[in-house]
């Protein structure tokens, strides 16, 4: 029996579509295909989605692109009809899925509100009585008499936004509204995220943006390859997620870093502490750059310099033998080996090493192959690196 708490029961769901390459787009092409046994090819989505969403709750659906979450959206918003399986709404639905939906372009900014309004059940009289309210929000009261094929796309995301919230309705539906829309309309959304949920209205949200997931959510449902790899605790989604995609970043630095990286003189590998070759490390494990040359006559070297930086550009920081060796023992060895902790936050990281003969002077390089990826779902800090830091007790 459903507890009179659930207002949306998806109830193992599938869904897939169809991919086949000869369809007919045309009445001689159909005339072609006569008689043409048409290869069947289905994409799968979502297999055996099954979850409920309460009343009042704010429930987060992450996933990577692809995943099936926003296909999931639009099952639940009666977009799309599941294969088999079934989705029950307990109330009526705003869905806020995809720009432009329901919207004319050939219309007025005003007529559209009217249109879309009806689509959710308003009456023009209902419609007008929230009519001021919708486009003082939207902040578009100079341009609503205007077509909206004239509108940006930030406006037409601020009016669909906007009858989105003003259209009472039991259950609304967000797709990726935080990914549109400039820094000011995103704050607005976050301020009826707040309120919304002070009001124990209840949301369904996709979002990649995990921070948004554990401030508002209370309940959140990961979905990997169609399928849910995790749900309930938004913190555990969230960290799940996570570290999914780490996974999916250290698979792409697999590529030359186990190999020796080298040019002419100089060669470097990336070793974990059993010096071993690698290319992903956890949080606060410590990476070795074994550096070696040869060819370098020893009054070439003055000293070595490595520089960390994240795959984005940041730099992190830099080391030097000048810094750090009191003498000039180690030239003469041909190889040398430098410790890092990796105190710092998960992500794709790459090394630069450069030889100088004097300060400023670089004789030999390598800019690029020094590429390692650091991994954790949760780390203790915010951040790019944890600084060495004490608490001390006033006395």
């Amino acid at each position: 029996m459903m507890s009179d708490e659930v207002a949306i029961n998806v109830h193992h769901i599938h869904k897939s579509f169809d991919t086949s390459g000869n369809k007919a787009r045309s009445v001689k092409q159909l005339i072609v295909n006569i008689g043409k046994r048409r290869k069947a090819n289905r994409q799968v989505v979502l297999k055996d989605i099954h979850f409920e969403v309460n009343k009042g709750d704010f429930f987060g659906v992450v996933g990577r692109n692809g995943s099936g979450k926003s296909t999931l959206l639009k099952l639940i918003a009666g977009v799309y009809a599941p294969d088999s399986g079934a989705i029950q709404a307990y109330g009526n639905l705003t869905p806020f899925i995809e720009l432009g939906v329901g919207f004319n372009p050939e219309l007025s900014g005003k007529d559209n509100v009217y249109l879309n309004a009806a689509l959710l059940g308003y009456t023009r009289k209902q419609t007008s009585k929230i009519y001021d309210e919708i486009v003082r929000f939207a902040e578009l009261e100079e341009h609503m008499d205007k077509k909206l094929k004239n509108y940006s796309s930030g406006m037409q995301v601020r009016l669909a936004f906007s009858i989105a919230i003003k259209v009472k309705s039991d259950v609304l539906i967000f797709d990726e509204v935080l990914a549109v829309g400039d820094e000011a309309f995103q704050r607005k959304c976050l301020d009826i995220f707040e309120q919304h949920k002070a009001n124990k209205q209840t949301v369904i949200l996709v979002t990649h943006d995990m921070d948004t997931v554990k401030k508002f959510c209370n309940r959140a449902v990961l979905i990997d390859s169609g399928e849910i790899k995790e749900i309930g605790d938004p913190r555990k989604v969230a960290n799940a997620y996570s570290k999914l995609n780490q996974e999916i970043i250290n698979d792409a630095l697999e590529l030359d870093n186990i190999k020796q990286t080298e040019n002419k003189h100089i060669s470097a590998r990336i070793l974990n502490t059993e010096l071993k070759p690698v290319s992903n490390f956890e949080v606060g494990e410590s990476l070795t750059l074994e550096l070696g040359w040869k060819d370098l006559p020893q009054n070439k070297i003055e000293s070595i310099g490595v520089s960390v930086f994240k795959l984005s550009g940041e730099h992190i920081t830099g080391a030097n033998t000048r810094d750090s060796l009191d003498d000039d023992e180690w030239k003469s060895k041909g190889s040398i080996n430098l410790e890092i902790s990796l105190n710092i936050t998960p992500g794709k990281y790459y090394l630069i090493v450069e030889f100088f003969e004097k300060p400023g002077v670089i004789v030999e390089s390598i800019l690029s192959g020094l590429q390692f990826g650091v991994n954790k779902a949760v780390v203790p800090w915010s951040g790019l690196i944890n600084l060495p830091h004490n608490w001390h007790e006033k006395k």
